[in-house]
């Protein structure tokens, strides 16, 4: 079975993404799930963290020939050597701010906090997903063309 993570910032378009390789017959995953995370409190901030047992119940299933999962957590690292392709999405902050501001399907980035949080994560975070990514797209592109890319690279 090919595993492929698909990963970013919160605003990137994993749901988007992930829905949509969905739509076209694939086994695609949202990790967003209430029953795949777990939220736990760190330092001075409550984070949600894959629930491991789960993601692994997932990763070793062989019903598929390949499958796709998306999120991002701190906890994700743990999986990467499962992963066949680790593909970041990525876009301009201003394109983040627009679409966490303007999003109808999850409230989070709402907040000037949760916004702050995010372009902080932006430059902290999504430099080590670029590291450990086999992959990255600029999703600024139409949903239909970073699909494509997506499975271009897969069936390669």
């Amino acid at each position: 079975m090919k595993r492929v993570l698909i990963t970013g910032m919160s605003g990137t378009g994993k749901s988007s993404v992930v829905n949509r390789l969905a739509e076209l017959g694939y086994r695609a995953i949202d990790t967003d799930r209430a029953d795949l995370t777990v939220q736990v409190r760190s330092s001075s901030r409550t984070e949600r963290l894959w629930r491991e047992d789960q993601i692994q119940r997932i990763l070793s299933a062989n019903d598929t020939a390949l499958i796709f999962l998306a999120g991002a957590c701190r906890n994700q690292v743990n999986f990467y050597p499962q992963f066949d392709h680790i593909v970041l999405l990525s876009a301009p902050a201003t394109v983040l701010i627009d679409r966490l501001t303007t999003r109808s399907n999850n409230p989070y980035g709402k907040s000037p906090a949760e916004l702050a949080e995010t372009l902080r994560l932006v430059e902290t975070v999504e430099p080590l997903l670029r590291a450990a990514a086999t992959l990255e797209i600029d999703t600024t592109a139409p949903l239909d063309e970073v699909v494509q890319a997506i499975l271009d690279v897969v069936a390669a």
